[in-house]
């Protein structure tokens, strides 16, 4: 990940910002930033806040179909190489879609968190699976200093 041996990033290395690769088409989703108040997040806790009950497992599970046309053509270009900017499209969106059931399962419990947030992803058939799991947890603000999660963020007008 680095270039040189000592964990750090040499002048070289491009910021995390510039790594990311999101498709144009599929701009307007919002996976980790529109979740209707509900923090997310993949780590085991949230630093600042206090879990104050958990609410059990929520998970959200999205299948999708390709079409025949895309299928043709994705077998095309796997001839010849190269991203299938198609079906990368369909994964963010199945993706979006399962983590807004989770924070619909979450919300519909009375949480505003998720904690432990994971992704599994399949093919059954020919279809594409994503599913969405984690711990739905109503969570509060401990620490005053704590930053507001990204989710939680006012759009700067």
């Amino acid at each position: 990940m680095f270039s040189n041996s000592s964990s750090r990033p040499s002048k070289d290395d491009k910021p995390a910002a510039e790594v990311a690769d999101i498709p144009p088409s599929i701009s307007d989703l919002h996976c980790f930033t529109e979740t209707n108040g509900v923090i997310t997040t993949t780590m085991f806790d949230i630093p600042g806040y206090r879990v104050v009950r958990v609410l059990g497992a929520v998970y959200g599970i999205t299948v999708r179909s390709r079409n025949w046309a895309a299928s043709f053509g994705m077998v095309a270009k796997s001839v010849v190489g190269g991203e299938l900017k198609w079906f990368t499209s369909m994964l963010y969106s199945a993706r979006n879609d399962a983590i807004s059931r989770v924070v619909a399962e979450t919300q519909s419990r009375g949480g505003n968190a998720v904690i432990c947030m994971r992704f599994d992803a399949g093919d059954m058939a020919g279809f594409a699976q994503c599913c969405a799991y984690g711990t739905a947890a109503i969570v509060e603000k401990i620490d005053p200093n704590t930053q507001t999660p990204p989710q939680l963020a006012q759009p700067m007008a």
